[in-house]
Parts: structure tokens; sequence; C-alpha cells
């Protein structure tokens, strides 16, 4: 494998021709870039695309349009131009959603790539988190499918030259129905090859059997037919796998139901049927020690084959150039696995940035100091509150006993408002209004020092309207051939400006361009954090759950953060309790307060018993981050 990776590397890489000029100005923007970076505060901003979608320009948008018919972005779309844009609006991270070889339906076997079954194929498209190679890439998004590997790197280096670091999906609880690699390093094998398909289970078996049974196709009780009922000389209701393996949720069926992941099949871990496991567990005060004591811990022991196989993968990607991964589902794999394979990682690579999508807070502590990830999913908490007081449900008043309830792993938790799982903001299915975001975001992305995640198209008010076949309106499709109105307009032609943006559109991609920018360089938001909400709930005088604020500071920079959910103009007084003007060491008298976001400041007032107020008009859908001048 090392060999394979060190001929790979040293390839040379088939590059778009620059003139002197050319290379000269991206040299410079370059460097530029470089010199941003690096005065960043450690609060990392992740921008989330999807190649497929972000650079497609073709208007038609058919449901269930062919690539022919609706067009479909390529890796090269992605010029120093537009990841220039990308970093000048805040991103140190850019994560290339569906860049791995996952199963499409489209006829690549002039390639050696083995046509695609529609029947276990979800959209025309196939999903990003149905992989069907770990080591090679999307022939889609390449110009040349043959040389696929070569224009991913090319487009990880041009990341790197604007300034960005690269992250990629790992998908570890399951995979394409099809797998199959191609592109593999000499010496590892596919998952599945060296199975014993007698048994239902054996530790290094890496999927699990239904005996004796063939898998058969689920049938579609809502009326669902594949390619929406196309002709297609794959698609016969039938899909051939003898014997049947369990579907990538679990299902242990020979026939999954058409709401399972009947694309996918489920990876054993050494996890038995019964729940039990079968590697060796990791002691308890694990927990308190690095990453260093955990790869010590995993170096003599003999761990199932699915472990060491996605250890292949992940060194395969890191000497690729790749600088971190996001993984997929993480709560249905073992801590111990994470442990390992983390481990291994950051041995390799310590700054590798590893973020975990899991919904279960019991686990949480788990998975950050025993499978020692960066960062995890906060949707089930702060998004899941934000939300509710964004769409009128409820008020502002369950973030404060939740921003408790993560006390000591708050900056592990990261903080979004839209990703591909998530309903756009501005779709009539969730706030309808894409100013609703602006409060939203000033909470999500300064409440604590965890990365801000911005979805591609959330800065301009993206919709995601109208649906594009197996893909539904509400959230932008991950599963079709589609383009993204708003990401078209904001392209112009390669030109990546406003000028065909709307006055709206413009407006709040400079909001978020002045937020996530504040966010990455402002020491405070990774320093203490101070709940003022429920002590102004208790104060009365015009304060509501339609509000939120808190206060937060790092040595001399002291920030003052205020939100207003509600569609109203709000005039209010904020009282900052005399213990906190304390720890700020401010003497009784008045200060200014610039806002970070707009023009404008504000003077708060500290009386001789050090009780503090503050005097504010909060607009409708509005926050603001006032920061202290002595």
């Amino acid at each position: 494998m090392n060999k394979f990776i060190q001929l790979l590397l040293a390839s040379t890489i088939a590059a778009s021709t620059l003139t002197a000029c050319d290379q000269h100005a991206e040299t410079a923007e370059a460097s530029e870039a470089q010199a941003n970076a690096s005065a960043s505060n450690g609060k990392p901003v992740i921008y989330q695309v999807l190649p497929r979608l972000f650079g497609n320009t073709n208007a038609t948008n058919k449901p269930w349009g062919t690539i022919e018919e609706n067009g479909v972005g390529k890796f090269s779309d992605f010029t120093p131009k537009a990841l220039s844009e990308i970093r000048a609006l805040g991103a140190d991270y850019i994560w290339y959603t569906g860049s791995l070889h996952h199963a499409v339906v489209r006829d690549y076997t002039a390639f050696g790539i083995a046509n695609d079954d529609p029947d276990v194929v979800k959209g025309r498209a196939g999903s990003p988190y149905a992989i069907k190679d770990y080591y090679s890439v999307n022939p889609d998004l390449a110009d040349n499918p043959a040389q696929r590997l070569d224009e991913f790197k090319a487009l990880i280096q041009r990341s790197h030259d604007a300034g960005l670091k690269v992250i990629i999906d790992i998908v570890p609880n399951h995979v394409a129905r099809n797998y199959h690699s191609l592109d593999k390093p000499e010496g590892v094998r596919d998952f599945g090859a060296d199975d014993d398909t007698s048994v239902a289970y054996a530790r290094d078996n890496n999927f699990y059997y239904v005996p004796g049974e063939p898998f058969q196709v689920p049938v579609a009780d809502d009326g669902y037919q594949p390619l929406n009922g196309e002709s297609h000389e794959l698609v016969d209701g039938k899909f051939s796998e003898v014997p049947a393996k369990w579907t990538g949720n679990g299902s242990r069926a020979p026939q999954p139901a058409q709401g399972d992941w009947y694309e996918t099949v489920k990876i054993n871990f050494g996890v038995r049927p019964d729940g039990s496991h079968d590697f060796a567990e990791l002691p308890a005060d694990y927990a308190q020690k690095d990453y260093r004591a955990h790869a010590a811990f995993w170096a003599d022991k003999d761990v199932p084959s699915s472990w060491e196989k996605f250890r292949e993968i992940t060194d395969y990607w890191l000497t690729f150039g790749v600088d971190g991964f996001r993984y997929d589902m993480s709560g249905m794999v073992p801590v111990a696995f994470w442990s390992y394979l983390n481990s291994s990682i950051k041995m390799q690579k310590p700054d590798a940035l590893l973020l975990a999508e899991i919904y279960q807070p019991d686990l949480y502590r788990d998975y950050i100091h025993l499978g020692k990830m960066d960062y995890l999913y906060d949707k089930v908490g702060t998004y899941d509150a934000i939300r509710a007081a964004m769409e009128g449900k409820a008020g502002t008043d369950p973030l404060v006993e939740i921003q408790e309830s993560l006390r000591g792993i708050e900056d592990n938790m990261l903080r979004f408002m839209e990703n591909h799982d998530e309903q756009r903001i501005s779709s009539p299915e969730f706030a309808g209004n894409p100013r609703a975001g602006i409060p939203a975001m000033v909470v999500s992305a300064t409440i604590s020092g965890a990365p801000t995640l911005v979805y591609f198209g959330q800065e301009l008010g993206e919709p995601g309207a109208g649906d594009a076949g197996f893909g539904k309106a509400s959230r932008t499709t991950i599963f079709d051939y589609w383009s993204v109105p708003s990401i078209r307009r904001w392209n112009n032609d390669g030109q990546f400006n406003s000028e065909k943006l709307s006055e709206s559109e413009q407006s709040l991609r400079d909001f978020y361009g002045k937020l996530l920018t504040f966010t990455r360089h402002s020491s405070a938001l990774t320093g203490e954090y101070r709940d003022l909400h429920h002590y102004n709930r208790t104060q009365g005088d015009h304060y509501s759950d339609k509000l939120f604020s808190f206060a937060r500071w790092n040595g001399p920079e002291r920030l003052l953060v205020t939100a207003n959910f509600g569609t109203s103009n709000n005039p209010v007084t904020l009282r900052l309790p005399a213990d906190l003007i304390a720890q700020w060491q401010l003497s009784p008298g008045k200060y200014v307060l610039t806002n970070q976001l707009q023009a404008g400041t504000a003077e708060l007032v500290v009386g001789d018993d050090l009780n503090a107020s503050v005097r504010l008009e909060l607009a409708a859908l509005s926050g603001q981050v006032l920061k202290l001048t002595d």
C-alpha cells in the first residue's frame, strides 16, 4: 500500500494551463490566504458543498433528469476564484460531500466500472452515502473519468493554495450493496472478499449474512419506481446477492422494507448479533488519556478485519492530502473502534479534523473522550432548540439548560443551522424567510468555541425549492442531477461575484461574511461563557423569550451577544450582574460597546454596586455582537 501511494503521489497531475500572469496572481492569492489562515483563533468555519451541484449552471432541473438533461458539476468548477471567495466568506475548511465513488445510474463500463442496478440505488445520481469504492472518487465529477483521482488531487492542491483545508466523508456503518474497488492499493482486499458466508456472524467477516436466503428488492408501498418508471435494462425488481446481507440500518430481513437503507449493507465491527463485543474493551480511565496512549493500547491488540480495512482507507486519504474526515452515523459504530481509528489518524496527522454525526446525547462524552473525536453534531439540543424558536414553536428559554448540559464539552459540539440532512432555513417547510437565520446564526456561531458549519447556498438564502426526483423540496437534493439557483447566480459564468444576486441575497451574504470572519478571529469566543438570558428573564423590562443573550470573554476582549428571534422590533434594557462586572474588572462609570456586525455603538452603564445595564434597540430578526471598549 505504501509503495502504491508513493507512486501515486509522484504521478504528474494534469492541470489547466495557466499564463505566467495567472500563475503569479494565484501565487499571490495563495500567500495572502495562508497569511489569513494563520490569524485564526482555532475556532474553525467549515463550508459544506456538493461538487455535483456546485458548479452546475444548467438551469433545466427536470425531475429525474439525466446528466445529459440536467448537467453536473465537476471538480474543475472549483477554480482558484471560487475557492478564494469561499475563503473570503470566512471558511477554514471545505467539506467536499459526495466526492468518493458511490453508486450511480450511469454507464462507465468504458472505464472498467461495473454498472449499478437502479433497483438498489436511490435516485439517479445516487446517495453519497452508498460508497462503492473507497479508494476512488465519483467519475461524474471528473472531466476525464480515467483521470478522476488526479483531478481530485489537483482540487485538494487548489483548496490548499486558497488557504482551505479539505474534509471528505467516511461512512463506516455501511457500504453500497455492490461494493467493489477498482483502485485499491496492492495488497488491499475488498470488503467481504474473505468472508465466511455460511454463518450469520464471524468476527472477521466484514458483513452480516442471512445464510441460505437470497436478497430480495423491497416492495414499494408508496408507488415508488426506480428511475420514476423509466425503462432500463437492469430495472427488473431483482438484485443478485446470495446469501442476503444485513441492510445498512440493521435490518436482518432478506427483503428489507422500502424505508430501510436497502441500497447499503451493514459493516460488522466485531459486534455479535446479540449486541456483545468480540474485541478488547478500552479501559474507562482512557477517557483521561491522549491519542498517543490510545494508539499504544491498540498497538498489540488483535482487532476485527473491518477495523483494519478502515484504517487502510484513512491512511490512504491522509497520504493523498486530505486534512480531516466527517464520519457518517458514528453512533452506530462502537466507541472502541473510534479510539483505534482516530488515534491512528492523530499519530500521523495531529491536526486532522475528526467530525462525527451522532444524535445520542448520552454518548457524547464517550465519543469525545474515549472515541477521540474532535467534534460532534449538536443537532439534538442546540439546533433543535434554535429551530423551534425560529419557527415560533417555542421560546429561547430551553437554550439555557441545553448549554448547561454541555458544560465541559461545549467546544466539541459542531454548530450549524443547515446541512445536507436538514431543511433549508428559507424553505416554507422551515422558517420561510432567510433573515430568520440571522439571529439563529449569531447565537449558533458565537455561543461556544466549536466550529461553525455553513451549507453552500445558505449564505444566499437558498430555499431548496423543487422536487428533483428522489430528493424532495426543502432539502437541496443529494440524490439527483440538479443545480442550485442561488449558486448559479453567484457563479455568474465563473466570476463568482454579486452581479446577478438580488439585493437581499447580497445583504445576507455580507452578513454571513462579517459574522464568520469575526468568529474566526475573536479570542473571546474560545474563552469564558456566561448566560445572561435567565438573569434578564427574571428582571422584566421587556425582555421576553423571543430574545437570547450571553457574555463571552478572554483576556481583554469582552463581548455581549444578543439576538431577537421575534418578528417585531424590541427595545430592551439588558442587565448584567455585579459578579460578571467584577470578573471583567470594570469600575463604576460608562463604557462604549461597538457593534461588530454593523455600524453602531451602545453604552454600558456600571453603577456603584457594580450592577450594569445597556439600552438596546433590537430590530426584528436580528443579532448583535457588542465589543467593550475600555
